[in-house]
C-alpha cells in the first residue's frame, strides 16, 4: 500500500514538473450576428420540394370560413370589447358541450386574458388563417372549479387590473374608480359558500398574467379542446359574426 502511495505521489509530480515548461493558452472564440432576412438568397431545390405543400397550406388557411360585418379591434371598449366578448362567448359555446358531456355540469363562466387577443379582425371574409392570427399559440381550455372566496379574489385582481379582460357568464358593475359594485353569475349574486366552474386557458390556469387566483384549484378538468380550434369550429358554423359591446363588464 505504501509503495502504491508512493507512485502516485511520483506520477503527479511528474505531471507538474511537465507542465511548467508549457503555457497555457485560453481558446479564443469569436462570434457573428447573421440576420434572416430578404436578403437571403433561396435555395432553388428546396424552394421547388416545399412549393406544392405551400400551397395546399395557403388554400387551407385562406379559405372563408364566415364574414365578419364590421373590424374589431381590442381597444375599442373601456372594460369590455366586441372582440373580446366574441373570443370569451366562443369558449363558452364550444367547450361546454364537452364539458358537461364529461362531467354533467355546465361551465358557469369564462375568464381570458386581453393580452391573449393577438390581432383584430377585419370587416370582410374570416379564414383560419383569420383565426390562427387571432390565436397563435398553443393554449388549451381547461376549466377550474373554484370557490366563491376565489371568484372574489378574481373580482379584485379585475379592480387592479382595470382592463378589458374577456368574460362571459358574468356581469360586472364598477364604479368610476373600478371598485365592484355588483357582481353576478348566472343572474345570481355569487355565493361565497358555492363552486364555480370557470374556463379559462391553461396559461392562465398555471398563474399566467399573474391570476393566482386559479391555482390550485378544488379540481381541474382537461377538456382536450385547443383555443384556436375552438375559434375555428365557432367561424365555421356561423354564417356572420354578429358580437357587440354589451353590459357584461361595465364602469357606471
Amino acid at each position: 500500500m505504501k509503495e502504491l502511495r508512493l507512485s502516485i505521489y511520483l506520477l503527479l509530480a511528474i505531471i507538474v514538473l511537465s507542465c511548467k515548461g508549457n503555457s497555457i493558452k485560453t481558446a479564443e472564440i469569436k462570434g457573428q450576428r447573421i440576420a434572416i432576412d430578404e436578403k437571403i438568397e433561396a435555395n432553388a431545390e428546396i424552394e421547388e420540394f416545399i412549393q406544392p405543400f405551400k400551397q395546399h397550406l395557403n388554400k387551407t388557411l385562406d379559405s372563408t370560413l364566415a364574414y365578419n360585418p364590421r373590424a374589431m379591434v381590442k381597444s375599442d371598449g373601456d372594460l369590455n370589447t366586441a372582440i373580446g366578448n366574441l373570443m370569451a362567448d366562443v369558449v363558452m359555446e364550444q367547450a361546454g358541450p364537452v364539458f358537461k358531456s364529461r362531467t354533467g355540469n355546465e361551465i358557469d363562466m369564462v375568464l381570458l386574458n386581453h393580452g391573449g387577443i393577438r390581432s383584430g379582425l377585419n370587416k370582410g371574409n374570416i379564414s383560419t388563417r383569420s383565426a390562427y392570427a387571432l390565436m397563435p399559440f398553443e393554449n388549451e381550455i381547461v376549466v377550474a372549479e373554484l370557490s366563491g372566496e376565489k371568484i372574489k379574489e378574481m373580482l379584485t385582481y379585475l379592480e387592479r387590473a382595470k382592463t378589458a379582460h374577456p368574460v362571459s357568464g358574468i356581469q360586472i358593475e364598477m364604479d368610476q374608480d373600478y371598485k365592484v359594485t355588483s357582481s353576478k353569475i348566472n343572474g345570481e349574486e355569487i355565493d361565497e359558500d358555492k363552486t364555480y366552474f370557470v374556463a379559462t386557458s391553461d396559461y392562465l390556469q398555471q398563474g399566467g398574467d399573474n391570476m393566482s387566483f386559479f391555482k390550485d384549484p378544488i379540481e381541474l378538468y382537461e377538456v382536450d379542446y385547443k383555443l384556436r380550434n375552438a375559434i375555428i369550429d365557432y367561424f365555421k358554423k356561423v354564417d356572420t359574426l354578429k358580437v357587440d359591446k354589451d353590459n357584461r363588464f361595465i364602469r357606471k
